[in-house]
């Protein structure tokens, strides 16, 4: 059985990259002023930040089923099944709309397996690239997805938002909450632990942001991580909104922190998450590797 590997732009895979890796990547569709593009197709990271920070009409939305169903038809014609990766259902709803088309309509029934293991940006990275060494193994579309499900809480992602000016824009901060952070220069430290994104930490410095992930880590590697990090199985990535050179800066100490765990990419954050903490992020992702 040939099993092929399909995920999303919210991977931070970008079209060049599944090429190489011999994967498909369905674009993730952005609204600017009520016009669709398509991350990486019609729209680059650097498009994008700019119509962010400029008073326009920016928001993410799902997919459309059907261009997606294009894609596994497409690849169902050189592949028995599917392992298909989406972001988080606790972040989009599209991953159970998705779920549903793949279980309902005819084409797909038994063949397609969308995998909700809770994972975005550089922990959703990390769950293709070990769907695509499982299926080089042999593994079958249902063996790499019972994997991905029964190791889905073993990742953490803290992130540093630069201003509150997004959050309170799509409206997960009051106008006073935003108003009272933005004068007391408050870079608040977010978490996702699987499904929704959580306040953290309240922080004013961009150093002691990166203390309190580095501390955050350190505190789920001697702890719910412990055996996992042990047996040489957990990685760690960095993500960044238009911040590549904090980015950098910040993977050099968490590779000086944790010497013995496997650093693996430095990536732009999802356009999905993007919107909603804009420009000047930095995040670290922890994950179980297979």
């Amino acid at each position: 059985m040939k099993t092929a590997i399909i995920t999303d732009s919210n991977s931070g895979i970008t079209q060049d990259e599944a090429k190489e890796l011999g994967i498909y990547v369905v674009p993730m569709p952005v609204l600017i002023d009520e016009e669709i593009y398509y991350e990486d197709i019609t729209l680059t990271q650097s498009q994008f930040y700019e119509k962010l920070k400029s008073d326009v009409s920016v928001s993410t939305s799902q997919p459309n089923p059907i261009d997606v169903g294009e894609i596994w038809q497409k690849a169902l014609e050189k592949y028995d099944e599917i392992v298909y990766i989406p972001m988080s259902s606790g972040l989009s709803e599209t991953c159970h709309t998705l779920q549903h088309y793949a279980e309902t309509e005819e084409p797909f029934k038994g063949k397609v397996y969308v995998v909700d293991n809770q994972r975005v940006s550089i922990t959703q990275r990390q769950s293709v690239m070990d769907a695509i060494k499982m299926a080089e193994l042999g593994k079958s579309a249902k063996e790499i997805h019972d994997w991905l499900i029964d190791t889905k809480m073993s990742s953490s992602i803290y992130i540093m938002v630069d201003t509150l000016k997004y959050l309170k824009k799509g409206g997960r901060l009051t106008p006073a909450v935003a108003m009272i952070g933005t004068l007391l220069k408050i870079k608040p430290v977010l978490q996702i632990q699987g499904f929704k994104l959580d306040q953290y930490a309240k922080p004013r410095k961009l150093a002691d942001a990166k203390e309190i992930m580095i501390e955050a880590l350190k505190k789920d590697f001697s702890g719910r991580f412990k055996q996992i990090v042990d047996d040489g199985k957990m990685v760690v990535s960095v993500a960044h909104t238009e911040n590549l050179v904090e980015a950098e800066k910040f993977k050099e100490e968490i590779k000086a922190t944790f010497p013995n765990v496997e650093f693996k990419v430095i990536n732009p954050l999802s356009l999905s998450v993007s919107c909603h903490i804009g420009p000047g992020a930095l995040a670290v992702g922890c994950s179980i590797k297979y």
